[in-house]
């Protein structure tokens, strides 16, 4: 592990110097990556792969311990004190995760837990929108996005198709800088429009997608469908000014257990949602541990753990932007420090021109890297060449990047 062996030795590179966006912040990030016991205890380690799942707080973990230890009981299915509480810690979760969202009327919105956003978008489409499709309907879809966010969509239109109503399913329209090209979309938007779905913050190049901007391209009638995956706990979310009819993510890229997740629905345009068929016993642990990861991040603060690693992954971006064996995915304007229009949230993925991804991650990963190496889970229109992402936290450091682009420099020529 000799890449982060030791965080006081090696060569400092000319990154290390002062960044204005993170210099105020400095105290503030080592106070809390203390707070992350796998972090702390592998001090060797850089781990850089938070989209795919993220790392827990020692708070997170601590309220799953104490629940399981002191009042552990089935929720919605028992009259006696453990199970009374378990049932209100279940309905207190929706509603922390309501406040979480800045939900502008939560009497009037629904919360559902879930696995996972891949079970969540498909329950939307399948549960909810599926019934309502009738021929001549037709979907966007984001082709170019995590294929999580495709099929389910080709599932409600196959489900209208074997009841013989003919379902078009539409390209959401993207712009240069793979952002959503929303004046193409207002012009995709008809009357027979029954569902756009949409991505908050890309998996792969890592840019917020300006979902806000889609409700004035779409009108006011059409639900519009939020994959949040990478959103939730990495950036400020609010469902009041993004418009949005259903928003969905996972709990384990937010600071909480893997197995939970969460589908908050507006329930104004169209019927209420309802996840359809019998449903066992939910994972009570998994919600206790949301709802500690959501009073984690609130703590913390959202909006300053998003500053730090925009911040990151801009030092990484122009220091990748330097080196001429790598290629940079996303938005080629972004790629400097000092750029307007950088938008990466922590999400930087790249290609060596030479050496494979894959064993570009397994390089750095015998160096302590821990990054993904794949092909993401693209839909149909992203990369089709596998690349190496790496996805920031709270917990990275400026060293952590600055050894990074020491040893990604050592391999610029293959």
């Amino acid at each position: 592990m000799s890449g982060l062996a030791n965080e006081a030795s090696g060569p400092v590179s000319r990154f290390a110097s002062e960044s204005a966006g993170l210099s105020g912040l400095r105290e503030w990030q080592r106070a809390l990556r203390a707070q992350f016991p796998i972090v702390t205890a592998n001090p060797g380690i850089a781990y850089l792969d938070n989209a795919a799942t993220a790392q827990k707080p020692q708070s997170v973990l601590d309220a799953v311990i104490a629940y399981l230890t002191s009042e552990n009981a089935n929720a919605g299915r028992g009259t006696y004190p453990w199970a009374n509480r378990t049932t209100a810690r279940v309905e207190r979760a929706r509603d922390r995760l309501r406040e979480f969202l800045g939900d502008p009327d939560p009497d009037r919105s629904g919360v559902h837990f879930v696995s996972g956003t891949t079970e969540g978008l498909r329950a939307v489409a399948r549960d909810w929108l599926a019934p309502q499709l009738r021929d001549g309907d037709e979907i966007v879809v984001p082709y170019a996005d995590h294929s999580a966010n495709i099929e389910p969509w080709r599932e409600a239109a196959a489900l209208a198709r074997a009841r013989g109503d003919h379902v078009t399913l539409l390209a959401m329209p993207y712009d240069a800088a793979h952002d959503y090209d929303a004046a193409r979309l207002a012009d995709l938007v008809t009357p027979r429009t029954r569902m756009i779905a949409a991505t908050h913050v890309h998996h792969v190049y890592g840019n917020d997608m300006h979902v806000a901007r889609l409700r004035a391209a779409a009108g006011p009638a059409v639900p519009i469908c939020l994959d949040a995956a990478q959103s939730i706990g990495h950036l400020a979310v609010s469902v009041a000014e993004l418009d949005v009819d259903f928003l969905v993510f996972s709990g384990h890229k937010a600071l909480a257990l893997p197995g939970t997740g969460a589908i908050w629905s507006r329930d104004r345009r169209g019927p209420s949602f309802a996840p359809g068929g019998w449903h066992g016993t939910p994972n009570t642990s998994g919600i206790v541990s949301l709802t500690a990861a959501l009073d984690w991040l609130e703590a913390a603060g959202v909006d300053r753990i998003a500053r730090w690693t925009r911040d990151l992954a801009a030092r990484l971006t122009a220091g990748l932007s330097e080196l001429d064996a790598y290629e940079v995915l996303g938005c080629q304007a972004s790629l400097a420090a000092d750029s307007v229009v950088q938008r990466r949230q922590g999400i930087v993925t790249f290609r060596h021109r030479e050496i494979g991804s894959n064993d570009l991650g397994f390089i750095l990963a015998t160096d302590g890297f821990l990054v993904r190496a794949d092909g993401h889970c693209q839909g149909d229109q992203g990369e089709k060449t596998s690349s190496v992402r790496v996805s920031l936290h709270v917990h990275n450091t400026e060293r952590e990047v600055e050894r990074l682009l020491t040893r990604l420099a050592e391999l610029n020529s293959g």
